[in-house]
């Protein structure tokens, strides 16, 4: 069985002092919700095997904060640079390379690739995952490479708690 965790990065800066959109990074809410996330994950016992990034800045925060929530090195992180505003296809060809060891990864990318791809895995109707979102399903596979034509199972979509202004 393998299991798979779409992570769609956490809120970045607009700023206009960074100079492209591959540098920009997370804002102050970002970093909170990104922490937030990683942590729920975390108590609710999900089991991240292997943690697969894009390597733009916003991506690979959000995926540091995870990986200090689950208490793991940073070296764990393996940066996949064609899941920088990747297409479900490549969403697809990534997640079949994957190493059979790993049952259990979690992906962190970025809109509108995420979402277009997690729509393609399940009949749950996602048409937005916003920043810090968390979507899984599982596959009665034992290989990666069978993944993409494997019968998924949804098994959540998680949303970062909207703090009330006061």
């Amino acid at each position: 069985m393998k299991t798979l965790i779409l992570v769609r990065h956490a809120k970045s800066s607009h700023s206009f002092g960074v100079s492209s959109d591959f540098d920009r990074p997370l804002n102050d809410r970002g970093f909170r919700e990104a922490s937030e996330m990683g942590k729920k994950l975390f108590k609710k016992n999900t089991r991240i095997d292997q943690f697969v990034s894009s390597p733009a800045l916003r991506a690979k925060t959000t995926a540091e904060l995870f990986v200090a929530e689950y208490d793991r090195k940073l070296k764990e992180i393996l940066f996949v640079p064609s899941l920088y505003h990747a297409d479900p296809d490549i969403f697809y060809q990534v997640v079949g390379k994957l190493d059979d060891e790993y049952d259990h990864v979690a992906l962190f990318s970025h809109n509108p690739g995420i979402t277009d791809f997690a729509s393609s895995l399940s009949s749950a109707h996602i048409s937005h995952m916003p920043t810090s979102s968390v979507f899984a399903v599982t596959a009665p596979v034992d290989s990666w490479k069978d993944f993409s034509s494997a019968e998924k199972s949804f098994l959540f979509f998680y949303k970062p708690e909207e703090k009330q202004k006061a």
